[in-house]
């Protein structure tokens, strides 16, 4: 949705002959179903061109993406169709600045709030007894992983509960935030787990020498090695959209 449809959307749930203020695109962007990880991101660090370093060079049409997420009057002179190439933009573009966000102080205190709510989710190994997980990439490069959560009881990453929350690009989270949150709220660590589920048959433990005679996996001709190499072409429009648009999908940059 467009700065322009969310404006529409606002009137039309008004009182008639009342005014109703412009919607904030963070705020909106944050509240969108599918976008509950994300926390607000604070205007002064998005408008230091010093967090922004680099990511002009990564994101398309960043000055009207940049527009759009601090709600300049701008955006409201191109079409429809622009709109949605800008919005696409303009969700990439926030999705890597948060990564950034989320590890300055304020923004890991917004993330803390989550995590101590188990807003991430919870880790679904039974023995973990329902921990608290934090969302975590496997590379810091977007458009390479989706989104998956830590447990920082067992250690280990899992996909996320709900499918929509799958579909977010990883790299809007980055590498370092899970295990920098715990090292700088150490009580917030919790006891590594310790028990391992142990199989067993008729009550007796299961020899190890019995795992000599499974049958070795055949790997398929052409099978990838990682089958979430890639994201999904499925989802929202934040991590469905290819990074690098065709040249028609780039607006002429602003005199």
């Amino acid at each position: 949705m467009s700065r322009r449809d969310k404006k529409k959307a606002s009137s039309s749930e008004g009182s008639e002959g009342s005014e109703t203020e412009d919607v904030k695109w963070i705020p909106w962007f944050c509240g969108l179903k599918g976008n509950e990880f994300f926390c607000e991101v604070d205007e002064e660090f998005i408008r230091d061109e010093f967090n922004l370093t680099g990511l002009r060079s990564i994101v398309p049409n960043y000055d009207y993406a940049m527009d759009l997420i601090l709600n300049a009057d701008t955006i409201d002179e191109l079409s429809e169709e622009q709109h949605e190439i800008v919005n696409t933009a303009a969700d990439i573009l926030y999705g890597l600045i948060h990564a950034r966000y989320i590890l300055t102080q304020k923004g890991m205190s917004q993330m803390l709030e989550k995590y101590r709510n188990s807003d991430f989710g919870r880790c679904p190994r039974v023995l973990c007894g329902g921990q608290s997980a934090i969302p975590v990439g496997q590379t810091d490069q977007p458009r390479i992983n989706t989104l998956k959560i830590f447990c920082p009881k067992c250690e280990d990453i899992y996909y996320p509960r709900l499918r929509r929350h799958s579909n977010i690009d990883g790299a809007y989270f980055g590498t370092s935030f899970a295990h920098l949150l715990l090292q700088c709220y150490p009580d917030m660590q919790p006891v590594p787990a310790k028990a391992d589920y142990v199989p067993r048959i008729y009550g007796f433990k299961i020899h190890p020498s019995a795992r000599q005679h499974r049958p070795r996996p055949r790997r398929r001709a052409g099978a990838m090695e990682d089958e979430d190499h890639s994201l999904p072409l499925n989802g929202s429009s934040s991590s469905s959209l290819p990074l690098t648009p065709s040249s028609s999908s780039r607006i002429p940059s602003k005199n």
